[in-house]
């Protein structure tokens, strides 16, 4: 496997893990950067730009990148937490407070804390949306507000997929006035220079690669390779949280279409370099190359603080989350105890761990069957840790 890319010294087991992601757990085309307290020690890519690329294929180079799936909730969580930090949302406030129309059917007790905890019991619509609607901001967050409550919020927890995207994006729209992708490309990746994006610029579309489906044989990254019966139950019950969850959008858009990748959906389809993810994570809890830290000790403090932990009543597993962000546990190993981040289904990770000074990205063309906790982003983490 040809590598490129450059690893500090102490840092080679990640580069032997991603080659092995390669040779044993089926990466196609991947990059994963590390930031170690402001420095980037770990800055690798291989293979093709497309996941369907043959030998004459473009490869992939520096710059190459990639949609990361629900890996962009944690980009778009700063939105709101910045906004909390400069005094402009209030987390504890109702939902409705800044969006009065949302408080339809029931749901005037819906705090902000609870959209970013996934606790405001809305992680399906009822009536699901086509693709042409989804890529329109408008129409899902119409879809939202008039959507009823699935369980009382702030008493119990569920993964909010899709709908989150829209509940975070119109927050955003009501509090700034801009559009949650612009919000993000002014406020967060602009001023920290990410090589990040929630809805593409016609000019950077030539880095994106396609993606799609990869199989890795066996269980050669050490987790679980098939999910439990009550897991796989929930997924195949059309009537389940689950299956309505990741179907509030129907059928799901072809996530190489140009159009899905220009939207702005910030639960969905963020697309980045891993030098990106890692340095967005990086400028969360330091300064990187003389940019800013976004975060002040106090929203640090917030983000990775738990709200929710315990059985997810739609992923059908033990999650646990602070504020945007998934915490280290069982569903997502990050490096620590401190670690937070957030995967994205198939592959792509990021988080950052305050403690060690670490901050990962991960990212790749080839999606795998997993949700939470993909085998080749865990070997690239235990990379890490034996760095360490």
């Amino acid at each position: 496997m040809d590598v490129n890319g450059t690893v500090a010294e102490g840092f080679e087991p990640v580069r032997e893990a991603f080659v092995r992601n390669f040779e044993v757990l089926g990466d196609q085309g991947a990059a994963v950067a590390v930031y170690r307290d402001g420095r980037l020690v770990v800055d690798l890519w291989a293979g093709t730009k497309d996941v369907d690329g043959t030998a004459d294929s473009a490869p992939w180079e520096r710059g190459t990148a990639q949609i990361v799936r629900s890996a962009t909730k944690g980009v778009a969580a700063a939105a709101l937490l910045l906004l909390h930090q400069r005094g402009l949302l209030d987390l504890d406030a109702p939902v409705g407070e800044y969006w009065p129309e949302f408080k339809a059917v029931g749901k005037e007790r819906v705090l902000v804390r609870h959209v970013l905890s996934h606790r405001a019991g809305l992680p399906v619509l009822d009536r699901p949306l086509t693709p042409e609607e989804a890529l329109d901001p408008l129409r899902g967050a119409e879809a939202v507000a008039r959507q009823a409550l699935v369980w009382e919020p702030g008493t119990d927890h569920g993964y909010h997929a899709l709908t989150y995207g829209w509940l975070l994006g119109e927050l955003v729209r009501r509090v700034t006035g801009r559009g949650v992708g612009e919000w993000i490309a002014e406020e967060v990746a602009g001023p920290v220079g990410a090589d990040l994006w929630v809805g593409l610029p016609a000019a950077e579309a030539g880095r994106v690669g396609r993606s799609g489906r990869v199989e890795a044989p066996g269980n050669a990254g050490g987790l679980r390779s098939r999910p439990k019966r009550s897991v796989a139950e929930a997924y195949d019950d059309p009537a389940s949280l689950t299956r309505r969850a990741f179907a509030a959008i129907t059928p799901f858009p072809d996530q190489n279409d140009p159009a899905y990748r220009a939207a702005a959906l910030p639960a969905t389809n963020g697309i980045a370099t891993a030098e990106g993810l890692a340095r967005f994570y990086a400028s969360l809890v330091g300064e990187v190359g003389g940019g800013p830290r976004l975060f002040t000790s106090e929203t640090l403090a917030a983000a990775r603080a738990e709200e929710s932990a315990g059985p997810d009543q739609v992923l059908v597993i033990n999650t646990r989350f602070g504020l945007g962000y998934m915490l280290h546990g069982s569903a997502s190993p990050f490096l620590d105890a401190g670690s937070f981040g957030h995967p994205g289904r198939g592959g792509s990770l990021g988080f950052a761990d305050p403690e060690s000074g670490i901050a990962f990205g991960y990212v790749t063309n080839g999606f795998s069957k997993t949700v939470t906790a993909d085998a080749r982003a865990q070997a690239l983490v235990r990379g890490v840790r034996a760095a360490l």
